[in-house]
């Protein structure tokens, strides 16, 4: 199926032939959806706690804090395209000759159009590139409404301006501080230092695109100082890219190989699961994940980061138990009541369901069978009730042996033509926000390897587009999908406010992206 050439440009990638054809065969078997025997609820997989247990649990994070190395691990590669997707399709289909503004909103319903311009004094970057578009159009003062409307657009996005549709949503604007314009990237080391902070030194760690590496160096270097002055902490950043050797093939509509115009192997990046690796490379006690849009001004932060510390003092508590039971069965003589408590806690706390013949195992089986169910990576994930934003929800499945496990699985990842999976998706009353403390060492503080833990059969297929064809394109296992499917999960509510994405430009007109409000 491959020639020489083929081979030498997959040996380059750092992957085998053996790898590829899996791929390939992947493609075409098509996509495992996800098994799902319930949503899980509050007391049914998603745990609730009282300010009092919060505030407990908080206090605990904090009294171990100065003896743990935290980090903080933000995606921050994809551009922010889709960020203006609305006024790209306003840029193409907008004549400023022909119709009013509000003319071409009915006519193409699009609602977003005409919030975007009522407020445009509002967002972050008003002054910016209202500047620039005088600067680009010397006669702006002269023109129509609509016609300057169309300028500042122009100017945003084009490259000639300044090409915010480019670029990567971590070094756009996002909030304003009266003259002081702030990235999201900015926003994202401040926060670290309310909750992700050990001895007055905040690491955090980006996963960035290749191409806009060095834009983040020159923004770090630019804020570094200044930043460092008035926290008190100094800041450990560092960055890194999705990895070649993750990138997947993709088939043609006829199940081929879909080839470049040189003849060489189309390789795609395969979704956020990549960044397992890269989450992989990392050493720290504790790793907090949060998407790079999902940061608010620094005034309401301060509450919205006490629930971080509630995660970690959760992951905390469950790890120093789940550690005093490894070290107990490591012992040459567990007792039987001891080997019960520890089953209990799988079952119980853990909500990992034990085998129905384990009575009848004996007790060394039982001791090997419980070290092999405790002694893996933890997380512990916050979820939000679920008011009609998109995300990964938190269910009960059963995996293709039959075993049970709390998992967050992706609308994509559910066979929704059957009726049994629609009515379970129906019942679910919480989503993930991309908001996970992990505790990714074991009981005597080796790192795990977190490619051992993966469901390799979660893996995403989807049709995309490339040169104008069509093509069958493979996702790697999503990152807190099936890429942790094997690790020990313990589902929290935390309240929506903790969830503020900005996933078009508009939403920075939300109160938690606005400092007056």
């Amino acid at each position: 199926m491959f020639t020489e050439k083929d081979i030498k440009q997959i040996q380059k990638k750092g992957i085998t032939v053996n790898q590829v054809d899996a791929q390939v065969a992947r493609i075409k078997n098509g996509m495992s959806y996800s098994n799902l025997v319930t949503a899980a609820t509050i007391g049914k997989g998603i745990e609730y706690y009282s300010d009092k247990e919060i505030k407990e649990f908080i206090e605990l994070y904090e009294s171990k804090q100065s003896y743990l190395s935290t980090l903080k691990f933000v995606p921050a590669s994809g551009a922010a395209t889709r960020m203006f997707k609305f006024l790209f399709q306003f840029l193409k289909n907008f004549n400023p000759l022909n119709e009013s503004i509000e003319d071409y909103a009915k006519k193409n319903n699009d609602t977003l159009i005409e919030k975007f311009i009522s407020n445009l004094e509002k967002f972050p970057f008003y002054n910016q590139v209202l500047l620039k578009t005088k600067e680009i159009n010397l006669s702006f003062d002269n023109l129509s409404e609509e016609e300057k409307y169309l300028e500042f657009v122009k100017t945003m996005l084009n490259e000639n301006g300044l090409n915010y549709g480019s670029w990567p949503k971590g070094l756009l604007p996002f909030h304003k501080y009266d003259d002081v314009i702030i990235t999201a990237f900015q926003e994202h080391l401040l926060e670290s230092t309310l909750y992700a902070s050990t001895n007055n030194k905040a690491s955090l760690h980006f996963t960035v695109s290749d191409k806009h590496h060095t834009y983040f160096i020159e923004e770090l270097n630019r804020i570094k100082q200044d930043l460092e002055q008035k926290t008190g902490k100094a800041f450990n950043v560092s960055f890194s890219y999705q990895k070649e050797a993750t990138e997947t093939v993709a088939l043609t509509t006829e199940e081929a190989v879909f080839r470049n115009k040189d003849g060489t192997i189309l390789f795609r990046p395969a979704g956020h699961g990549a960044l397992l690796e890269n989450l992989n490379d990392l050493n720290a006690d504790l790793i907090f994940i949060k998407n790079v849009d999902n940061i608010i001004v620094a005034n309401k932060n301060i509450a919205v980061s006490e629930y971080k510390k509630l995660l970690a003092g959760i992951l905390i508590k469950v790890q120093e138990q789940i550690f005093t039971f490894l070290n107990k069965l490591d012992k040459d003589v567990v007792l039987e009541k001891e080997l019960l408590e520890i089953a209990l806690f799988l079952s119980n706390k853990m909500h990992v369901p034990i085998e129905e013949d384990f009575e009848d195992f004996t007790l060394e089986e039982k001791r090997v069978y419980l070290k092999e169910k405790l002694n893996r990576p933890v997380r512990v994930c916050g979820m939000v009730k679920n008011e009609g934003e998109p995300g990964g929800g938190p269910f009960l499945v059963k995996d293709k042996n039959g075993a049970i496990s709390l998992q967050i699985v992706e609308f994509a990842q559910i066979n929704i033509e059957d009726k049994g999976q629609q009515d379970i998706v129906k019942n679910a009353t919480h989503f993930n926000p991309t908001d996970l403390v992990c505790g990714v060492k074991n009981y005597k503080g080796e790192k795990f390897n977190l490619k051992n833990f993966v469901d390799p059969e979660a893996a995403f297929i989807t049709m995309k587009t490339q040169n104008g064809m069509d093509i069958k394109a493979l996702e790697l296992p999503g990152l807190w999908n099936g890429s942790m499917a094997y690790w020990n999960s313990i589902f929290v509510e935390v309240p929506l406010n903790t969830f503020n994405p900005v996933k078009t430009v508009n939403d920075l007109l939300k109160p938690a992206h606005q400092v007056m409000s």
